[in-house]
Parts: C-alpha cells; sequence; structure tokens
C-alpha cells in the first residue's frame, strides 16, 4: 500500500441528516416532507442510517414525531437504522419501536455536556450504564449495537482544544460499563476546528490505547473551516472504519455557537470516488437528495459539490496513479 491509497476498499458511510440535520431546523417539517427526504437517500444507495433521536419534544420538537418515521421505514431488512437517546427512557422508546442500534452522545468537555444534556459527564456515564444493562436485555429481535459518540473530541466552544488525553480519561469509564456488547466509538468534531493532523493522533493514539475486538471507530465532522473532508480522509487512514455526513451539508450544533453544517454527504463521496472506494451510494442520486434536503425551509447547508454545474460531475470519479 502506498501513501496515497486508502487503506480500505470499503467505507460505511452513516447518514446523519434525519437526525443531526432535521434538529438543526427550528420550525417542525411536516412527517411527509421528512418521509420523502429519507426515502430520496434511500434511492441514492444510503443504508446505514441516523433516523433520528428519541427525545421530549419540549427539547427537540423537530423529533416528535419520530415514531411515525420509524415505522415508515423499520421493516426494510436492508437498512440499518440507529437513532440517538439521551438516557434510559429515550432507550427504551426507541427498542420499543423496534430499533436495535443506539446512539448514546456524551461529551468530553465537561461545559459543553453540561450545555447540551443538563447533565455532568460523570451523571452522562451512569446513563450509559444504565443503557447497556437495558440493550443487553432487550428481546428486540436481531443483532443489537450501541454507538457511542465523544462530543467535543477535538475542540469546546466553552473550552478550546481537546487533548486526546482528555477523550481518553472519558473513553476508559465509558469502555468499562459497555463490557459485552458491540461498540462503536465515534469522535466527533462539534465545533469543525480540528484539524487533519490533530485528527491523525486522536485516532492512532486512542487506538493504540484501546486495543479491542468488540471496538470500531467512526469520525463525525464538521465543515466550519473547510476541514470536513480532509478531517475524515485522515480518520479513515488512522483507523475509522465509518464517516458521518449529512446530505447538502445541513446542519449544526445549537449548543456550539459558530459551529456550521456537518460534512456533506456528496463532498466525502467525491473525495472517496477519487480513492477508489466502495461505498455502495450512486451520485447523481444523492445530489438530487441532497437538492431536495437542501430546499428544506430553514436549513443550514454547507455543500461544495452542489454548486458545481451538474454537467461537470462525473458518475464516478475514477482513481488515477501515474
Amino acid at each position: 500500500m502506498n501513501a496515497f491509497t486508502i487503506p480500505l476498499e470499503q467505507v460505511e458511510i452513516v447518514e446523519v441528516a434525519p437526525r443531526d440535520g432535521f434538529q438543526s431546523i427550528n420550525d417542525p417539517l411536516p412527517t411527509a416532507d421528512k418521509i420523502r427526504c429519507i426515502q430520496a437517500l434511500l434511492d441514492a444507495g444510503v443504508t446505514r442510517l441516523e433516523i433520528g433521536s428519541f427525545v421530549s419534544p419540549r427539547a427537540v420538537p423537530q423529533m416528535a414525531d419520530i415514531g411515525e418515521i420509524v415505522a415508515h421505514f423499520i421493516n426494510r431488512s436492508e437498512l440499518r437504522l440507529a437513532a440517538l437517546v439521551p438516557n434510559l427512557k429515550g432507550a427504551e422508546l426507541a427498542l420499543a419501536c423496534g430499533i436495535r442500534e443506539l446512539m448514546f452522545v456524551v461529551s468530553v468537555s465537561e461545559s459543553h455536556n453540561r450545555s447540551n444534556v443538563r447533565q455532568s459527564v460523570a451523571d452522562s456515564l451512569s446513563n450509559l450504564a444504565s443503557i447497556t444493562e437495558r440493550l443487553q436485555a432487550s428481546d428486540t429481535p436481531g443483532d443489537k449495537r450501541l454507538r457511542l459518540s465523544l462530543g467535543t473530541s477535538f475542540d469546546c466552544p466553552f473550552e478550546g482544544r481537546i487533548d486526546w488525553r482528555q477523550v481518553e480519561a472519558v473513553l476508559a469509564p465509558a469502555l468499562e460499563t459497555t463490557q459485552g456488547i458491540e461498540l462503536e466509538v465515534a469522535l466527533c468534531d462539534t465545533t469543525g476546528h480540528a484539524t487533519p493532523y490533530q485528527v491523525a493522533e486522536h485516532f492512532s493514539r486512542l487506538g493504540e490505547r484501546f486495543r479491542d475486538a468488540r471496538l470500531s471507530w467512526a469520525f463525525h465532522g464538521h465543515d466550519t473551516y473547510g476541514m470536513g473532508v480532509a478531517n475524515a480522509l485522515f480518520a479513515l487512514h488512522h483507523g475509522a472504519t465509518a464517516l458521518d455526513a449529512s446530505a447538502a451539508g445541513l446542519g449544526g450544533c445549537p449548543f456550539a455557537p459558530g459551529a456550521t453544517g456537518n460534512t456533506a454527504t456528496e463532498d466525502l463521496l467525491y473525495a472517496l470516488q477519487g480513492g477508489g472506494v466502495r461505498t455502495g451510494l450512486d451520485l447523481p442520486r444523492l445530489l438530487e437528495a441532497a437538492d431536495m434536503i437542501a430546499a428544506l425551509p430553514g436549513g443550514q447547508t454547507a455543500s461544495h459539490l452542489r454548486n458545481v454545474p451538474r454537467e461537470n460531475v462525473p458518475r464516478e470519479k475514477i482513481m488515477t496513479s501515474s
């Protein structure tokens, strides 16, 4: 393998527009519009989807119809649907709807965790333990998975730059409470301030520190400084096997002042196709879905490829070498 080859032939793209993207829009969207956009993503080849979050509708009104949306898609065996849950109650609601993969977020930064979920990091880890026990005891058919998303893994809007040792200090006790379950750990660049070299250091250091066959690694990026795609590629080169992205770059964290949208799925796909990496996604159809999502009222988008004339966008960018 030369230095310019991505170390994976196939990469899992986790489409997060239906959760991280939709919830960034203040005014509730019609359920039918959400379903229409999600279907467009599926038509583009998306098979792994963050479908939404089971949170209090008072806290996030946009997610009040999550049960109806899950019901529309839950019986499609080809889909891997995940839902964010903030606590045990959310986990129980998700499992009751048939969700088999739960996503739990805790911030590395104490101040951001209190701003985001109104509790300490220690309290969040206690919730994680309860959710793990509930997931293991669930009689929901099929494989049960858990993702631990570590917010502010690189930078915090209140505390500044985050060292990889700070991430380790939260991840280590989290792993103790999730024994016996398949776990994906996502390092999240919540503010979009990370650089590729910081991403490389975090994944390399933590990958060396935590060698466990049940662990896999993911990266969740934002494009605040235009580093979203570069950061994702560096994450792949240093241990990540899954990448989060949002069609049209829809998103932005309401608890991270200044953070812009997520890394656009179409931008990331174009880069990966340039490395000959398989994703199962169709770029022209993905752009159609991204256009549909960008047209939603009140959304904040951050896509580069959508601004390129469509006749100049190839169906597949072929890897070349000299």
